[in-house]
C-alpha cells in the first residue's frame, strides 16, 4: 500500500524592501529549509502547499503616488497587484518542479495570520512553516507577528525558520 505523501503548507510573501520584486528573506529562508532540511532527496514523500496572501491596503492601493481618472486605470492597478502574486508562487513553483516534489500552490487575499488559519483549516497540512523576521520583543508590541499568532491558532504543527543573520537588513522591519 502507498502511502499519502507528507503535506507540507509554507507560507510565502513578497519582500518589503522597496523597489524589490522578489520573495521576502524571511520565507525563501522557510521554504529552501523545507526543502533541504525535510525534503532532501525523498521528493516523492511530500507535496509542498504553497500560500500567498496579498494584503490589501486598507484604502485598497498599494503605494500609489499616481493619479488615476478612468476606471480602466484601476482595473490595470488591480490586474498589477495579482501579477506580483502569481509571479511570486512562479518562483516557488519552478524551484519545486527543478527538484521534482510535487506541489500546489495558491494566493488568497486579507490579513495573513487569518487567512493562513483559515487556509490551514481547509487544507490539513500535516505541517505548517513559516518565516520569521525576528523581531524583538518591542517591536512585536507594535508590529505584532504572523508567525506568533500562526503558532497559537493554527489547527496543525507550526515550525518557524529565522532568516539568517546575515541576511538581517538594517531595517528588522523590512524582509
Amino acid at each position: 500500500m502507498e502511502r499519502e505523501p507528507t503535506r507540507v503548507m509554507v507560507a510565502v510573501n513578497e519582500s518589503t524592501i522597496k523597489g524589490n520584486p522578489h520573495p521576502s528573506i524571511s520565507s525563501k529562508r522557510a521554504f529552501e529549509w523545507t526543502l533541504e532540511k525535510m525534503v532532501r532527496s525523498n521528493t516523492s514523500d511530500f507535496k509542498i502547499l504553497l500560500l500567498h496572501v496579498h494584503v490589501v491596503d486598507e484604502d485598497g492601493f498599494d503605494e500609489v503616488d499616481s493619479i488615476y481618472a478612468s476606471p480602466d486605470d484601476f482595473k490595470d492597478m488591480r490586474e498589477s497587484n495579482k501579477a506580483k502574486g502569481l509571479h511570486l508562487l512562479e518562483f516557488f513553483v519552478r524551484k519545486c518542479h527543478e527538484i521534482g516534489v510535487s506541489c500546489e500552490a495558491w494566493i488568497k487575499k486579507g490579513d495573513p495570520k487569518d487567512v493562513i488559519c483559515q487556509e490551514v483549516s481547509r487544507v490539513r497540512p500535516d505541517l505548517l512553516v513559516l518565516g520569521s523576521r525576528g523581531l524583538g520583543r518591542f517591536q512585536k508590541v507594535f508590529v505584532g507577528t504572523v508567525s506568533g499568532f500562526c503558532v497559537k491558532h493554527a489547527e496543525c504543527p507550526v515550525l518557524t525558520i529565522k532568516r539568517n543573520a546575515d541576511e538581517t537588513p538594517s531595517d528588522l522591519a523590512d524582509d
